[in-house]
Formats: C-alpha cells, structure tokens, sequence
C-alpha cells in the first residue's frame, strides 16, 4: 500500500475556519505539488480529503475525483486518518489531503510508532510504501512546493 500525506496549501486568515480559502500562494504551492505529482501516482489512487476550503481547493490543483471525509478534518486522531484509508490493509495508493498537526502524528506514528507532532510544511507531502506482509514501511519521499 501506497500512502500519501498531503498538507493543505497556504490559507488565508478568518473564520469561520472551514471556510478558509487558498491564498494566491497556496494556489500556486497547490499547482506546484500537483505537477510534481502527475508523472509520479499510480493510476488508481483513492483521494480522501478533510472537508475544509483549503483542503478542497488544494485537492482540486489535482483532480476533482476525491471522496470529502469528515472523519479527517480538523482536530481527527491520526488513528481517525489511518482508518480512513484503511492502513495498511488497503490495495494501491490513498492520497491524504489534510491538515497540521494530525498529519504530523501520523508521520510521527508510522515511523516511531507514537503520535509525535512532527512538522509537516504547508502544501508539502510525505509518501508512505508499506509492502506486503513483512509489515516493511518505507519513506519513500518528502517533497514540499519550496523544493520545486
């Protein structure tokens, strides 16, 4: 299983937080990432989002064939998020577009195996390989739209 952690591009200020557009920035870090992705994911990925503006619009840079789900956003467990795409049991590759610090915990989490607040950039990825039943986890990448 392929497992992809996409944090949400720069946003504007202002509440209510759901509501929260893309800044021009984030637009741009959201195309940027999308472009760096095209040659890369497989054909058959499952995209989740958190159900918040920015974590939409940063999907839409993407594709618009993505499943909105509130079990991810804002405040979810990385335990919530791991479920969500049905780690490490899924077949093929889930694509996460979410937010901070949960995103973080889950990286923490795979690869320590606590929820440790790492830092995720905005816009960033971080690219999970879990290959069959040796349980062997593999960081493929850790791309953000600065690197591009």
């Amino acid at each position: 299983m392929e497992l992809i952690l996409w944090r949400h591009a720069e946003a504007e200020e202002g509440s209510p937080d759901s509501a929260r557009n893309l800044t021009e920035k984030g637009l741009k870090q959201a195309r940027l990432m999308a472009a760096w992705f095209e040659p890369r994911l497989p054909k058959h990925i499952r995209i989740i989002v958190s159900p918040t503006e920015r974590t939409r619009q940063t999907a839409e840079a993407l594709s618009d064939d993505f499943e909105t789900l509130r079990e991810i956003g804002p405040g979810a467990s990385a335990n919530a998020i791991l479920s969500a795409a049905n780690w490490p049991e899924a077949r093929g590759a889930v694509l996460v577009v979410g937010h901070q610090p949960t995103l973080g915990e889950v990286a923490g989490l795979l690869m320590s195996g606590e929820p440790l607040g790492w830092h995720i950039r905005k816009g960033a990825v971080w690219w999970f390989s879990h290959k069959g039943t040796s349980a062997q986890l593999v960081l493929r990448t850790v791309m953000s739209p600065e690197m591009l």
